[in-house]
């Protein structure tokens, strides 16, 4: 009957899909996403200080862009920072959503409440309640690499773990509890369960909160422009002072190597969850 359904559902798509309307939905709904990055990319190809017309192609805007040693020491700030941010946020999210799932206590819908506030607050507000916060705790800015970016991470923490705790937590609501009673009665121990039941079933959520903690550190503005400094710079705010002069091809080359490193890392979570989807059908 559930398969009938399903295949009655997929019909009904499929039909949908022929009809004109949808499909100029669809289209216009891909260029309104997509135009821009794709001039963005065209453009940092550009052989022209000025992005208004097309005088030729070149790389030459890239090599620049590369032998840019503030340009290179911001990208490797802003991957130190997501690096850091995600461990840290995967072990905290993964954490909250179990202690949500699987304890009852006192206040607990208040504690949920508390835990998604980050993600329905503005980020300007944050920003300037952790700028305060951190100067009234006397927080040293004099600190040597990589711990002068302790404080932009900590902010990028408390803003990701929130979403990674969300989606975990979607993701132990479809688990199976009768798996961890038949591991029981068959003798495993709860760390046996975690290795062999549940953190499977998790890894899925894992690569997705992963990815979603690393982009949101990776491109966030807001945030890091009230907790960076002079020794601090990330790509977004290197791309911004750059941009306050002129929007040149550097610019557009930059901010394609950043558009870039993203797709990749989201290649590789996608190829590493396929991997792991066959083998979960083989099993």
């Amino acid at each position: 009957m559930n398969q009938q359904q399903n295949k009655n559902c997929q019909n009904r798509l499929f039909n949908y899909f022929h009809q004109w309307w949808f499909r100029m939905t669809l289209c216009c709904t891909i260029v309104f996403l997509y135009a821009p990055i794709i001039v963005l990319v065209i453009f940092s190809f550009n052989d022209s200080r000025r992005n208004v017309t097309w005088h030729g192609f070149t790389f030459k805007y890239y090599e620049k862009a590369i032998h840019n040693n503030n340009l290179i020491e911001a990208f490797l700030n802003s991957l130190s920072i997501a690096f850091f941010n995600t461990v840290f946020s995967l072990i905290l999210g993964t954490l909250t959503a179990l202690l949500l799932w699987r304890f009852r206590f006192s206040y607990k819908s208040v504690y949920e409440g508390i835990i998604l506030v980050p993600i329905i607050i503005p980020e300007i507000c944050i920003g300037i309640a952790l700028l305060v916060f951190f100067n009234l705790c006397g927080w040293p800015n004099d600190l040597p690499w990589p711990l002068n970016l302790s404080k932009i991470t900590c902010a990028h923490i408390l803003f990701s773990f929130p979403f990674v705790a969300v989606i975990i937590r979607a993701r132990l609501a479809t688990f199976n509890l009768a798996q961890e009673e038949a591991a029981l009665d068959l003798g495993a121990n709860h760390k046996q369960i975690f290795k062999n039941v549940l953190f499977p079933h998790l890894k899925p959520a894992l690569i997705v909160s992963s990815l979603l903690a690393f982009t949101l550190s990776l491109d966030d503005f807001v945030i890091t422009f009230f907790m960076s400094g002079p020794e601090t710079t990330t790509v977004p705010i290197k791309i911004y002072s750059m941009v306050r002069f002129s929007v040149t091809p550097e610019v557009n080359a930059a901010s394609t190597i950043l558009l870039l490193i993203t797709i990749v890392l989201a290649a590789i979570a996608i190829w590493i969850q396929r991997g792991w989807a066959k083998e979960v059908e083989k099993s």
